[in-house]
């Protein structure tokens, strides 16, 4: 097994001895470990503590960018839907995992196999509903001005 693999594998482990989920993540540029994580719902109370999204904000802050072009991401178990975008919203290169959705599924963490699921479908099949409200005509529209301050 890849040494990274393995070190992601190692907290997944550690996380679960400390009453943690078992997933664990590492960002890896150019053979170096540049930031680690495992998931911390349960110390912090936030859905969004997985340990990809961890990992690259620990490397976000650290390095001062938005840009992980040149990164990959080690993961102890298939990354959820929320994972995935943050990983591509960074600019990885590429992701590896472990355990598959089956293997989660098994174990009783399925919701990320539910979620991708439900994103296959229409929007109006999907079981999570989502409305588009027309901007109130009161207000400015912050696309517009995001555009006017790129423009600039």
């Amino acid at each position: 097994m890849d040494k990274f693999m393995k070190r992601a594998v190692e907290l997944a482990v550690e996380n679960v001895e400390n009453g943690g989920q078992p997933f664990g993540a590492v960002l890896v540029k150019d053979e170096e470990i540049i930031s680690e994580g495992v998931n911390e719902l349960h110390i912090n109370h936030d859905v969004s503590g997985h340990a990809e999204l961890l990992a690259i904000r620990r490397a976000q802050e650290q390095l001062q960018t938005n840009d992980l072009s040149g990164y990959t991401m080690y993961a102890s178990g298939m990354p959820c839907p929320m994972c995935f975008a943050a990983m591509n919203f960074a600019g990885l290169d590429k992701a590896y995992y472990c355990a598959t959705l089956e293997e989660a599924k098994a174990v009783g963490l399925g919701k990320s196999a539910i979620i991708y699921e439900d994103l296959q479908k229409t929007e109006k099949e999907r079981t999570f509903v989502m409305e588009h409200m027309k901007l109130p005509d009161e207000l400015r529209n912050p696309m517009t001005l995001w555009k006017k301050q790129m423009d600039k």
